[in-house]
């Protein structure tokens, strides 16, 4: 067996040379990429200025960006096969990089809640509807389909934004908007049911006459309200949604 070098020294030497701790070089030791020394009598491993210079290449890897799994590849390397590893490396690097800034700017946008989901549009249009008095329920509705149309079909989107941002300036709409939001909640044999219906059509009938499109079948605001739903309907929902079909068969 070979004598322990007369200029060696402990681990904690080492790691203090070399800038690590003692557990960044014990981990090392585990991944086989620091081999390890021989023990004095006493069972202490005992390093010499190889290990010392081995393990600052290491960390210097490790700083830049190197996998350790790569390390021991790149420590072994000869200098094409080393300059083309760091290329490769460089290049995964520059992608992860651009994924954390994207990562960082999604973050940034939780500070504006259902505009990190969301169009700005369609955000201000959910704010807008929590000002009038539109319930909890129907702006989560609203606000769960926006969040799949949007994924499903932007340029979809953003025109019916623009339609909804439309329709919503108009007091009446926003006295039917109520209404439906309100009758959530009615019998199914409710009265109300009928004429909120027929108030619903004649503001159909009323915006879109004279225009050159077809009127769509239900207002995209009514529609959305009541058949994108995150939550399950009601009896007088369907009610509604009944009436409308026959309005349009008629």
């Amino acid at each position: 067996m070979e004598p322990i070098p007369k200029h060696s020294i402990t681990i904690g030497q080492l790691a203090a040379y070399a800038g690590v701790t003692i557990k960044t070089v014990r981990h090392y030791h585990e991944r086989g990429l620091l081999a390890e020394p021989r023990r004095d009598a006493s069972g202490y491993r005992r390093y010499t200025a190889e290990h010392a210079i081995e393990l600052v290449k290491i960390r210097t890897l490790a700083e830049a960006g190197v996998p350790l799994a790569r390390i021991r590849e790149l420590l072994a390397a000869d200098p094409d096969h080393f300059a083309a590893a760091i290329a490769e490396i460089d290049h995964d690097l520059q992608r992860r990089g651009e994924q954390i800034r994207r990562a960082r700017e999604r973050i940034a946008q939780l500070r504006a809640g259902d505009g990190l989901y969301v169009s700005q549009e369609v955000a201000a249009y959910l704010d807008l509807l929590t000002e009038i008095g539109v319930s909890e329920r129907a702006v989560r509705a609203e606000r769960d389909g926006w969040i799949l149309l949007r994924s499903v079909s932007p340029q979809r989107a953003a025109v019916l934004i623009a339609d909804k941002l439309d329709a919503i300036a108009d007091p009446e709409f926003r006295a039917i908007y109520l209404a439906y939001d309100a009758a959530f909640g009615w019998p199914a044999d409710d009265p109300r049911l009928a004429a909120l219906a027929e108030r619903a059509q004649r503001w159909l009938t009323k915006r879109h006459k004279g225009s050159q499109e077809p009127a769509p079948d239900l207002d995209p605001a009514l529609a959305h309200l009541i058949s994108s739903a995150s939550g399950p309907s009601s009896p007088a929902w369907d009610r509604l949604a009944q009436i409308a079909r026959r309005q349009k068969a008629s």
